[in-house]
C-alpha cells in the first residue's frame, strides 16, 4: 500500500519531467524550422506557435507545393501578396515562366523564374495571376502546358484576371467564379457556361478558387490556408502580416 501511494505521488512529477524534456519546433515555414526548443511557446523568429517535433515530422518531409506561373505584365501584388501568405504557411513555392528568361512584372520589376514550362516539376497547387493576362491566355503552348499538368494538380488558384487563363484552359466551365470588378462581363463572355459573381472577395468551388482583383488575392490565399491548415493558422498569418481586412467566411464557398 505504501509503495502504491508513493507511485501515485510520482506520476504527476514524471509527466512534468516528460513535458520539460520534449522537443518543440516551428511548423514548416522557413530557416527557423531547424531550431529546437525544449519547452512550448512561440518562435521568436517567425511568431508561429511551437509544436512537438514528432508531430511535424511528416509535414516537414512533404510540404505542400505551389507553382506560381508568371508572365510579362503580371500584376505585382496579385502574386506577391499570396506568395507571402503561402510562405508563412510553410508551402514550397516555386516560380515558372514560359522560358527561364527574366519576366518583367507590371513593367518595372524583373523576376527570374525558377523553371520554364519545359522543366517545371509537378505541384499540388497551380496559381495564376492577373495583369496583361492575354500574354498567357492567348499562348497555345502555355495553355497546353497547363492542361498537361491537370492530372497531378489538386487545386487551382487565380487572382484577378488570372481567371481568364484558367478559363481558356477549360477549368472554369460550369463553375461559379469571380475576377477583377472591371472584368466581370468580359469573363462571362469568355466563359459563357460559368456564373461570374461580382462583389465577392473569392469563390471556392472545391478544386478551383478564383479571387477578385489585386488585394483580394490575399484573402483567397488566407482562405486556402484555413482550408488546408485550419482557421487559427490563417488568422495567425493575417496578424503577422498586419492584414486587418481578412475576415473568415467573407468569400463564397460553393456547396456541391
Amino acid at each position: 500500500m505504501k509503495h502504491l501511494f508513493i507511485l501515485l505521488l510520482c506520476i504527476p512529477l514524471w509527466g512534468i519531467a516528460q513535458q520539460k524534456g520534449s522537443d518543440y519546433v516551428c511548423p514548416p515555414c522557413g530557416p527557423c524550422d531547424t531550431i529546437v526548443y525544449h519547452r512550448p511557446g512561440v518562435c521568436p523568429h517567425c511568431g508561429m506557435t511551437l509544436v512537438l517535433r514528432d508531430s511535424t515530422a511528416a509535414s516537414q518531409q512533404s510540404p505542400l507545393s505551389i507553382c506560381f506561373y508568371l508572365y510579362n505584365g503580371t500584376e505585382v501584388l496579385d502574386f506577391a501578396g499570396p506568395l507571402e501568405v503561402f510562405s508563412y504557411a510553410g508551402f514550397k513555392i516555386f516560380t515558372v515562366g514560359k522560358t527561364k528568361a527574366p519576366v518583367t512584372v507590371q513593367g518595372v520589376l524583373k523576376v527570374n523564374p525558377d523553371y520554364s514550362i519545359q522543366d517545371a516539376p509537378p505541384a499540388d497547387i497551380f496559381a495564376i495571376f492577373g495583369g496583361d493576362d492575354d500574354v498567357a491566355a492567348d499562348d497555345p503552348e502555355v495553355i497546353s502546358w497547363i492542361k498537361s499538368r491537370d492530372a497531378g494538380t489538386k487545386t487551382y488558384f487565380s487572382v484577378c484576371t488570372g481567371a481568364f487563363v484558367l478559363g481558356r484552359a477549360g477549368l472554369l466551365d460550369n463553375l461559379t467564379v469571380t475576377t477583377f470588378h472591371n472584368s466581370i462581363r468580359s469573363l462571362q463572355k469568355a466563359v459563357p457556361s460559368a456564373k461570374v459573381m461580382a462583389n465577392v472577395r473569392y469563390v471556392d468551388n472545391g478544386r478551383v478558387i478564383t479571387t477578385a482583383g489585386i488585394s483580394a488575392g490575399i484573402d483567397g490565399a488566407l482562405h486556402l490556408v484555413a482550408k488546408l491548415k485550419g482557421e487559427a493558422e490563417a488568422l495567425r498569418i493575417a496578424r503577422h502580416m498586419e492584414y486587418d481586412k481578412y475576415m473568415p467566411g467573407q468569400g463564397l464557398v460553393v456547396k456541391h
